[in-house]
């Protein structure tokens, strides 16, 4: 299924979308060496403290970086999401360029009730924002669209951290009983 703003593409950007579209998983290597950086972050962001969670979230994605050998990405952190009266930002995506890394922005408050995400909303922002650095820098595609096969990535990625982290905690709390 192509989304309705395909039609409005321009040839060369159609061939982007369909080339994005049929990528449909990203593999992460030793996923239980991600277990703790996904617990750090569900720490940190349990904490309500700004800097923690940005120091944990850039901790995960340059791991995530480095694990698909591509380069870094600055994450940066902020308070309450930016909003218009139909829509709340989540994150942003801006592509770096010689001078200065790709850089991603997420938001840790809802914008109305200025209250602290779900661990689960937070992290797939951050992926999804990751997923775009990756279809530059690791697909190599000129743009990154969300195609079905994007949301799909994004997805592939949160299964297999989800499950990486839950089987790390479960031997975790194993361990202290």
């Amino acid at each position: 299924m192509r989304y309705a703003y395909y039609a409005k593409l321009k040839p060369r950007q159609k061939a982007v979308y369909r080339r994005s579209d049929e990528i449909e998983k990203l593999t992460l290597r030793n996923r239980a060496a991600f277990a703790p950086l996904v617990a750090a972050l569900a720490d940190a962001l349990e904490s309500e403290q700004r800097a923690a969670l940005e120091r944990a979230s850039q901790a995960l994605a340059d791991a995530l970086a480095a694990s698909f050998e591509v380069p870094r990405v600055r994450v940066k952190v902020l308070s309450t999401r930016p909003s218009t009266s139909a829509s709340e930002l989540h994150g942003l995506y801006e592509s770096g360029d010689r001078r200065a890394p790709a850089t991603i922005r997420v938001w840790m408050r809802t914008a109305h009730h200025k209250r602290v995400v779900a661990f689960r909303t937070f992290l797939r922002t951050l992926l999804h924002e990751l997923c775009h650095h990756l279809d530059y820098e690791l697909l190599k595609l000129d743009d990154s669209f969300h195609t079905e096969g994007f949301f799909k990535r994004e997805s592939s990625l949160f299964k297999q951290l989800a499950v990486a982290s839950a089987a790390w905690r479960g031997r975790r709390s194993s361990r202290s009983s």
